[in-house]
């Protein structure tokens, strides 16, 4: 008798649950319209401006002629890659991008943690929002205006630096065009600039940390180095290896704007990364399907490591973009 009354009933209840299921979403974009608009502009921006132009991506297996277009261009299969692959030009960019993304990835990316657990040790609330403020100020500045100031500082004719250093008996050093100060100045001026951009986002997930641990630590007689190690690291992980997977994830996008504006032609040799190659092939030697199998090359690596990067963050540490239950 009940298992009538089930198969009576179960189509109809199926039914109602997905008409009441619909209307509850409805009813919840009605609720949240505002939230939506919002998002709205973000949206539209990836989709005209990031995968629309995906679909150019095509010309990277053609021979590519912009008055014949993408659909007249003739099909050359992947002899831009052999070209990329075989060419001495790949290991110089390969050598050069992974040479300054290891400087990066040990010098630049753990140096705003480090400053953030020391700002985080300050007591006194102006001087920690003043030293905040002086370190992120560099942030508001284009890479340009940053390459200018330090232009100014270190040229041989006149540079600030230089004129100090004759004065105290030594000889001037021509920074911007030696090969061996091309790679500690890129790195030094990435430090300046992004720093204070990197130091805001770790203090905001030390806010986070439960001030009950730190009164335990302080009970059993731990001192700020231990409190550091135990405590605000552990707790401040999960978005230390966000960033690590987003940093790992951009292995051969060093940013073309930075070493574009310290490349010369003294310093070309070990300045060359793939984004500058990108733009040198592509926009100025008019080799448009080379470029875009270039760039379509370096994508795919930074995506292939993004995605190793996170599940072995997932598997050493526990954290990672997505895990089964949720986004982290």
């Amino acid at each position: 008798m009940e298992t009538k009354v089930d198969n009576y009933f179960s189509p109809l209840n199926e039914e109602e649950q997905r008409l009441r299921l619909k209307k509850k979403k409805w009813a919840q974009i009605r609720k949240n319209r505002a939230l939506y608009i919002m998002v709205l502009p973000g949206i539209l921006y990836f989709l005209i401006f990031r995968y629309i132009p995906m679909g150019g991506l095509v010309i990277a297996f053609q021979d590519y002629q912009p008055f014949l277009g993408i659909l007249g261009s003739p099909f050359v299969g992947f002899t831009h890659f052999i070209r990329l692959f075989t060419e001495d030009t790949f290991v110089m960019l390969m050598r050069n991008t992974l040479i300054m993304f290891f400087l990066n990835i040990t010098i630049s990316f753990p140096f705003p943690i480090v400053l953030a657990l020391m700002l985080n040790e300050v007591n006194n609330r102006r001087l920690k929002k003043g030293i905040q403020t002086i370190i992120y100020l560099p942030h508001f500045m284009s890479w340009v205006i940053v390459v200018s100031i330090f232009y100014v500082l270190l040229t041989t004719e006149g540079g600030v630096i230089n004129n100090m250093i004759e004065s105290l008996g030594g000889e001037r050093i021509p920074f911007l065009t030696s090969r061996t100060w091309l790679r500690p100045m890129y790195i030094f001026q990435d430090l300046w600039k992004g720093a204070g951009w990197g130091t805001i986002v770790y203090l905001a997930a030390i806010t986070n940390v439960d001030e009950q641990l730190y009164e335990a630590a302080d009970m059993d007689g731990a001192g700020k180095l231990r409190k550091m190690w135990h405590i605000t690291l552990p707790c401040i992980r999960p978005t230390i290896v966000t960033l690590l997977i987003l940093k790992i994830g951009s292995i051969l996008d060093m940013g073309f704007e930075h070493m574009f504006l310290l490349m010369n032609s003294m310093n070309r040799e070990v300045a060359q990364i793939f984004d500058t190659f990108v733009y040198t092939a592509g926009i100025q030697n008019g080799q448009l399907s080379y470029s875009t199998a270039v760039g379509l090359f370096k994508g795919l690596v930074g995506l292939i490591l993004v995605i190793f990067a996170n599940r072995l963050a997932k598997k050493l540490v526990k954290t990672g973009f997505i895990k089964k239950e949720g986004i982290t």
